[in-house]
Order: structure tokens, then sequence, then C-alpha cells
């Protein structure tokens, strides 16, 4: 299966990520993909750039690097069991690419019935386009209720790539999202998470696990061209040619 974009990337603005945009850009371009999601931090994860850089990114980073085209965005923090975001909505409404999720150096984990609360919350949030690493085991939540959030409020799910290697209980949690994705409907993209450019472009683990539940590959956005860069254009308004 050929993967065309990259939708989950850090640069050296995270603060614990090792790269530029444009070397993220280069390695996106010689590993065949065709767009980069560019996704730092946001504000309240320890070491994050500022609302400014956020707010100035779509007038100062421009729409291709390296030949490929880049998606503008973040991964914006959910901060409490009501899924408040640590970004303005203006912020978010301005960028191209918005992937939500949970990280313990912001919010601290709690039960089920919380995180499945602010998961909720998120469905229902029109700023968000992706709902980032769910499979994290310290955030357990009800699956079957949020994926049926997701399909109800068009929301994308990620397979992240990383997880598999980094967060406990990813590679069982995250199976179990896929079939619920299948059984509702709900598209996934995979991702990197890449915080170095070695990283850039491997989705070996993710990949493997759909193959493993038999998912259809129509459902996957980032597997066809055609298919991520009608995603793209509703949320960027920009127009892409193969």
């Amino acid at each position: 299966m050929k993967i065309i974009a990259d939708t989950h990337t850090h640069t050296v603005a995270s603060g614990h990520a090792y790269s530029t945009i444009t070397e993220n850009a280069r390695a996106a371009r010689e590993r065949g993909l065709r767009f980069l999601c560019m996704t730092d931090h946001a504000p309240k994860l320890l070491g994050a750039p500022t609302e400014v850089f956020f707010g100035a990114m779509m007038n100062i980073l421009p729409p291709e690097i390296e030949g490929v085209h880049i998606l503008r965005g973040v991964e914006v923090n959910i901060l409490d069991r009501e899924g408040n975001l640590d970004l303005k909505p203006r912020i978010l409404a301005g960028l191209e690419w918005v992937i939500a999720s949970m990280h313990n150096i912001v919010y601290e984990p709690e039960d089920v019935a919380a995180h499945t609360r602010a998961w909720l919350a998120v469905a229902e949030n029109p700023d968000v386009d992706v709902m980032g690493h769910m499979g994290d085991g310290q955030f357990a939540f009800e699956h079957d209720e949020v994926i049926r959030a997701c399909a109800r409020n068009g929301k994308i799910v990620e397979i992240n790539n990383h997880s598999f290697e980094a967060r406990r209980g990813s590679a069982e949690n995250c199976r179990d999202i896929a079939r619920l994705c299948m059984k509702y409907g709900v598209p996934v993209v995979v991702s990197t998470d890449a915080h170095f450019t070695n990283a850039v472009g491997r989705f070996e683990h993710s990949l493997a696990m759909l193959e493993e539940i038999g998912f259809p590959e129509e459902m996957i956005l980032n597997a066809d061209f055609g298919r991520f860069a009608k995603v793209a254009a509703e949320k960027s308004g920009r127009v892409f040619t193969e």
C-alpha cells in the first residue's frame, strides 16, 4: 500500500523534536510523499511554541516546500474532561489540519468516564479535524460510544505509528478502534508522529495492524492522492493536482 501523506509531524519548534520543516519536507519528498502535515505541539505542552507561532503560520510558512504540499496545522492539547483545548477557536479555524490529543504532561489521566466525556466533547468541536493517538492506554475510554460520535461529526481517526512503540496498550486499543471505524464508516489516516526526519514516512506498524484486521484501503484517506487531496482541499481551501 502506498501512503502519500504523513499527517502528523513535529519540528524543532515543539521543543523536543530535532528537525526543521525543510528537513522534514525533504525527507518526505525522498520517501515519495506528496503531502506533509506540520503539526507542532500547542502551547500548554512544556517547550512548545506560543500562540503567536500558530497565529502567524499561514502568513509566513509557504504552502509547498521541497516540492511537497504542506498543510499548516497543530497538535492541540485536550486539557480536561470538558474537552477544552489550548488554542483559541479563531486560531484553530485559520489552520489547515488540526489534531486533538491527550498528553499526560498537560492532562493528568483520570478515569474511563472522564476520558470518554472529553473525547465526546472534542468530537463535537468543529475546529478539530483529527482525533490523535486515541489508543494510549493511560487514557482509556468507551471506544464504541466515541467512535460513533466521530461518525456523527465527520471526524478522522488517526492510527499513530509511534504509539505502537511508545504508548502502553496502543496495539490492542488501536486494533479495537480501527474495527469500530470499519463498523461505523469512520475514515482513518496513518501517521508517524515523527520528531526527527528518520521517522517521516514510516508507517509499518500502523499498516501491518490494518492489514491484519482487513481494514478497507478505501477508508484510509492518505492511501490515495485523490482521496487525500479532496479532504485537504476541504480543510485548507486550496486546490491540489496530481
